[in-house]
């Protein structure tokens, strides 16, 4: 289910973000150094949360050989479904008002509230109101605390890449784009036709909107979730 987020829009200039960035990393000190993937969790999360999730099925990846940061894993196809939400995880979903029309990001937005739906997840929406919005977006999505902040829409790539590195204690997902050099706390799920990476960076594979179908959109989403559940962060999770 989707609650409306309550917090105030504010509107940073530079120095404020640089200020937000130097408070969010003082908070963050004893969370994660951001130096390797794989072992940030949200504020919230604990170990017995994870292992509540369910485990990963055979193929999605080397248990012996754990991803490198920044590596792309290629899952067997259902190797994720036996993960699930723990009771309780607590989800942001960021995106930007002026892609709500966007049907690639319509259908990721779609593929969230089904997927909250059926995991019995409550998510809270926040959405940037304009370009002049969209860091404030990022920061009020981490100050809201939540296990995992997930990102659909590329307008939201950019500031997010800006962002991640001040926020090292908070984990997001990324679905159907990429950050160009993810710190540990960014995962992104991707395919053949999506990987937006930024401004100027292009996509990682020819991007083509038509990709981004329902069933597509889900696999993603639930492929990503479940490699975050498990700690394998920091990476690409690239779907068929």
């Amino acid at each position: 289910m989707i609650r409306p987020a309550t917090r105030t829009t504010v509107l940073f200039t530079a120095v404020a973000l640089a200020t937000a960035g130097t408070a969010l990393l003082a908070g963050c000190s004893g969370a994660s150094d951001g130096a390797t993937g794989g072992t940030g969790t949200g504020p919230t999360a604990t170990a017995s949360a994870h292992a509540s999730a369910g485990v990963l099925g055979t193929g999605f990846s080397d248990p012996d050989q754990p991803p490198a940061p920044e590596a792309t894993i290629h899952p067997e196809p259902g190797s994720w479904s036996g993960v699930h939400a723990p009771v309780g995880y607590d989800v942001v979903l960021l995106s930007d008002a002026g892609d709500a029309a966007d049907a690639p990001t319509r259908t990721l937005l779609d593929a969230v509230e089904s997927w909250a739906a059926d995991e019995d997840v409550t998510v809270t929406p926040v959405s940037a109101k304009g370009p002049d919005d969209r860091i404030a977006a990022v920061l009020r999505a981490v100050d809201a605390e939540p296990d995992l902040v997930i990102t659909v829409g590329n307008h939201m790539v950019d500031p997010l890449a800006a962002v991640s590195p001040t926020a090292l204690h908070q984990q997001f997902l990324v679905v159907g784009a990429e950050i160009a050099e993810p710190t540990s706390n960014v995962t992104a799920a991707d395919w053949t036709g999506g990987g937006f990476r930024g401004e100027g960076l292009g996509p990682s594979s020819h991007y083509d909107p038509e990709t981004f179908t329902e069933d597509r959109a889900a696999r993603g989403l639930r492929a990503g979730l479940a490699a975050v559940l498990h700690d394998l962060t920091g990476i690409v999770v690239w779907v068929p």
